[in-house]
């Protein structure tokens, strides 16, 4: 099947399950897709002995996407740079110590206690150094599908801030702390010291390379008043920035999200009767379009992945660890926030339930080599995901809404 082929496929899905989706089913389109893409995955699965010959093409098809590559390599760097740069940085600022706090203590925190979780629920057979690459993994926060329903629902723009902040910089450090893993499971790290000056080498380069590539970007943008030419260069910031950073084994995903800030920053330099809505309108269709997609092909993962009883096992845990633990460390770090700023708010609630998992964790997963447990790891955050975005994206809207509605009632 030709590269042609398969992507109109995927598009032309999409598109008739996102209709379907706003039309009949009242749900955010990228939630929709995933389940729409899910159910129809699981009954060709169940299929497959009656109507063989469909269940196989769909097979087929899958067998064609090299998801990880597709993820990490594709669509990652265009999501994490049009997430950094359209967001809005005057409330960003002032939640800078909330996000802080959440996106590099919590996330590290989740990862700790995920494996810890995860090893006990195991009664120690699952090996140490795979429940700590499963945690790394799983710890970033995807909340793209559940951003559109915060908006529509009037949840403070404070509390989306804080949401959309955390995911976009806890991508970057869970990437580090991922890449991190491996090397120490391959011997590549053997010291405490070795490994921390590799988190900080990676994590520190990333966040320099990002910040320059984004300020020379942004000088070339001033030499002419073009958006068509202005849409390039972000393009151009987008994917060059990211493949840079993937060449000198730095977080790529951190350097994406650095880059978007730090050019939305710089654009503020702009000649003062500069306008860049045209740019910010194309970033919003490529974001909307993206994730469309990426969530078609996440629901068709499940015909690629092998369920047995110990990975249903394993990812029913791990559903209820990365929640659990998502929610005691949240909870703790809105604490010290409210402990070092008085004047803090956020919702532990919105911030709990909203912190989904996507894409990034598949593609790590996906990533894991074969020695290090990769068959129940893909299965579990295949598990994670789904319950994470049909289940507690899809219920969101319902449950802010009649929080609200309790609110007015009293």
């Amino acid at each position: 099947m030709s590269t042609l082929a398969i992507l109109s496929m995927l598009f032309a899905t999409a598109a008739i399950f996102g209709l379907v989706s706003s039309r009949w089913l009242r749900l955010p389109i990228t939630i929709g897709t995933m389940l729409l893409t899910v159910l129809v995955s699981s009954a060709l699965t169940l299929a497959a002995t009656r109507i063989p010959s469909i269940h196989n093409w769909a097979a087929e098809l899958m067998r064609h996407v090299d998801f990880e590559t597709l993820i990490l390599h594709g669509m990652l760097p265009l999501l994490l740079f049009a997430g950094a740069f359209l967001l809005d940085l005057e409330q960003l600022a002032k939640e800078k110590f909330t996000v802080s706090l959440l996106s590099v203590v919590g996330t590290t925190v989740c990862f700790f206690l995920v494996a810890v979780f995860m090893h006990a629920l195991s009664l120690g057979r699952l090996p140490w150094m795979e429940c700590f690459i499963f945690g790394a993994l799983i710890s970033p926060t995807d909340p793209i599908a559940v951003l559109e329903m915060l908006r529509r629902t009037g949840v403070p723009k404070r509390i989306q801030a804080q949401l959309a902040g955390e995911s976009l910089f806890n991508d970057g450090i869970g990437a580090v702390l991922f890449i991190t893993m491996l090397a120490i499971a391959r011997g590549d790290a053997t010291t405490p010291w070795h490994v921390a000056a590799l988190l900080v080498a990676k994590a520190g380069g990333a966040v320099l390379v990002g910040i320059a590539a984004a300020f020379i970007t942004s000088r070339l943008m001033r030499l002419l008043d073009s958006y068509q030419i202005d849409i390039l260069f972000t393009i151009s910031l987008a994917f060059g920035g990211y493949v840079l950073a993937d060449t000198l084994h730095l977080s790529a995903p951190l350097e994406a999200v650095v880059a978007g800030i730090a050019l939305r920053h710089f654009c503020r330099c702009l000649p003062g009767d500069r306008n860049i809505g045209e740019v910010d309108r194309f970033w919003e269709v490529i974001d909307e379009v993206q994730n469309c997609v990426l969530f078609v092909l996440l629901g068709l993962e499940v015909m690629a992945i092998s369920l047995d009883k110990t990975t249903i096992r394993a990812g029913l845990g791990a559903i209820a660890a990365v929640n659990i633990v998502r929610f005691g460390a949240v909870a703790l770090l809105l604490l010290v926030a409210r402990i070092c700023r008085p004047d803090s708010r956020s919702s532990l609630f919105v911030l709990t339930w909203g912190g989904l998992r996507g894409g990034l964790s598949i593609a790590l997963a996906l990533s894991v080599p074969e020695a290090y447990g990769r068959s129940w790891i893909l299965g579990a955050t295949y598990l994670v995901v789904v319950f994470s975005i049909v289940i507690q994206g899809g219920s969101m809207d319902w449950i802010l809404r009649s929080r609200k509605s309790q609110k007015l009632a009293a």
